[in-house]
C-alpha cells in the first residue's frame, strides 16, 4: 500500500516523445470527438506536448448511432489534413482508421465490404458498455475467417466482465487482442476500472495502448499521476505500439 502513495510517475512521462497512438477521435464533426477543425488543431498540438509522435485516429462506425462509412472517414481525413496544413501550418502526418461497434450490422458489413484497419488486417473493435453481443464469439470467429485480427478497445471499461474475469481469458483464447485506454491507469474512469486495468496488466493480457482522446479533459488527464503499480507492464505495451509506426 505504501508504494501506491509513493508513486511518482506521471502518465505523459511514459510516452517519451515517440509514442504511436492507435485510438483517438480527432477528425472534426464526425462522431463524439472533435467538433470543429479548431478542436482538431488544438488536440493535435496537445498530442505533441504529451509525447505522441504519430497517431491513427479512429472515428466510430456504429450503424445505429454513428453511421459513418469508410469513404466518409477518408474524405474527412483528406480535407482535415489539407486544412491543417494550409490554415494552421500543421504538416504532421496522421492516418485514419475506424473503431467498429460489434453488432449484427457489423457482422454483415465485414463479410461484404473491406474494413478500415489500423495496419494490415488489425481492426479496432468495441462493444456496448451495457452487455456483450449475444453472438460475440461468432462475430470474432467470423471476423478472423474474413482475414482480420480483432483489437478490442478498452476491455477494462466493460463492467459486466469485472465479476467474471474468466471472460477476459475466453476473449484472448478466441484470438482477440486487447488495447488499454491509458487514462484508466490514472483513475479517469473510476477506481474499479483502474483496478481491472492493473489486473489485466499483471496477467500480461494487454497487447497495445491507446489514448482514446475525444476532448481537452482527456488531454489534461495525462498530467496526472499513475495509480497502478505495474509500471513495467505499462511501459511494455506502450512500446508495443511501435508496431504501427508509419
Amino acid at each position: 500500500m505504501l508504494s501506491f502513495f509513493k508513486q511518482k510517475h506521471y502518465l505523459k512521462d511514459l510516452l517519451s516523445g515517440d509514442y504511436i497512438d492507435i485510438h483517438s477521435h480527432l477528425l472534426p464533426g464526425i462522431d463524439d470527438g472533435a467538433k470543429t477543425i479548431s478542436d482538431t488543431e488544438r488536440l493535435i498540438k496537445s498530442f505533441q506536448n504529451i509525447g505522441v509522435s504519430q497517431f491513427i485516429t479512429t472515428p466510430h462506425i456504429s450503424h445505429y448511432i454513428w453511421n459513418n462509412s469508410p469513404q466518409a472517414i477518408q474524405d474527412n481525413h483528406a480535407e482535415t489534413s489539407k486544412l491543417l496544413t494550409e490554415t494552421y501550418n500543421i504538416s504532421k502526418p496522421f492516418l485514419a482508421a475506424a473503431e467498429y461497434f460489434m453488432d449484427d450490422w457489423f457482422e454483415r458489413h465485414f463479410q461484404n465490404e473491406k474494413l478500415l484497419a489500423l495496419k494490415d488486417n488489425y481492426v479496432l473493435v468495441e462493444m456496448s458498455y451495457i452487455n456483450a453481443p449475444i453472438q460475440l464469439y461468432k462475430i470474432l470467429f467470423d471476423l478472423q475467417v474474413a482475414g482480420y485480427i480483432p483489437v478490442l478497445a478498452h476491455p477494462e471499461r466493460y463492467l459486466f466482465y469485472h465479476k467474471n474475469f474468466i471472460e477476459y481469458e475466453r476473449l484472448k483464447k478466441a484470438g482477440c487482442l486487447f488495447q488499454l485506454n491509458l487514462l484508466a491507469v490514472v483513475g479517469y474512469y473510476g477506481e474499479e476500472i483502474t483496478k481491472i486495468a492493473e489486473q489485466l496488466l499483471k496477467n500480461g493480457m494487454y497487447d497495445f495502448a491507446g489514448t482514446d482522446v475525444h476532448h481537452n479533459n482527456h488531454i489534461a488527464a495525462f498530467e496526472q499521476r499513475i495509480k497502478i503499480n505495474s509500471i513495467d507492464g505499462l511501459k511494455e505495451i506502450i512500446s508495443n505500439n511501435q508496431f504501427f509506426k508509419f
